[in-house]
């Protein structure tokens, strides 16, 4: 059984500086899987029924979820857009008992990475917007979902981080799974 599933969903994580960083700190973790989406779905083509049933699969033997991505275009990549449409879908709208019903309560996860300052994001920002409200669409499918929402963890300058950054980045990300982990391990003991 997967303890913590860790989909990864960058375009090009080869080009990429903070969510390759985190990639490689995830893979740190005792008991982590994770998974480059992109590497597995190169033309960014989930099949809802064969490929759903495998990545339905792999949620319902993990024990927690998390989701990692750059926001692009104050949104997730499209990848993980398509990979919402087709797995959740079928999973809560197709298969709602054998397979909806049995995720729910699985604990969720974002760690996602910004190119601008914290400051850009929210009134009278560059952005507008605070990440909390861009991450709205994504806290309302957890919870439609009946996933437990965790605090998002979060990398901003993503695109401008010096070597020392990055490695600080590395570092907070693994303390932030670890709480995680802590955390909804706690959780499952609790229920049980």
């Amino acid at each position: 059984m997967t303890q913590t599933l860790i989909l990864l969903f960058h375009p090009n994580i080869a080009k990429s500086k903070a969510n390759a960083a985190l990639q490689a700190a995830a893979h740190t973790i005792p008991g982590a899987q994770v998974v480059d989406m992109q590497a597995r779905y190169p033309s960014g083509h989930i099949d809802m029924h064969t490929d759903g049933e495998a990545e339905a699969r792999a949620l319902l033997e993990a024990d927690r979820i998390v989701l990692q991505f750059p926001i692009q275009w104050y949104s997730t990549p499209a990848l993980l857009k398509a990979w919402q449409d087709a797995v959740l879908t079928r999973m809560y709208y197709i298969h709602a008992a054998a397979e909806g019903d049995r995720l729910a309560g699985t604990p969720l996860m974002i760690a996602a990475t910004a190119g601008n300052t914290p400051s850009a994001y929210g009134p009278g920002g560059a952005n507008h917007f605070t990440i909390d409200e861009l991450m709205a669409p994504l806290k309302a499918t957890a919870l439609r979902c009946g996933l437990p929402w965790h605090s998002p963890h979060l990398v901003f300058r993503a695109d401008r981080l010096k070597p020392a950054e990055l490695a600080a980045a590395q570092e907070s990300y693994v303390r932030a799974l670890n709480d995680f982990i802590a955390t909804t391990t706690i959780l499952d003991q609790t229920a049980a």
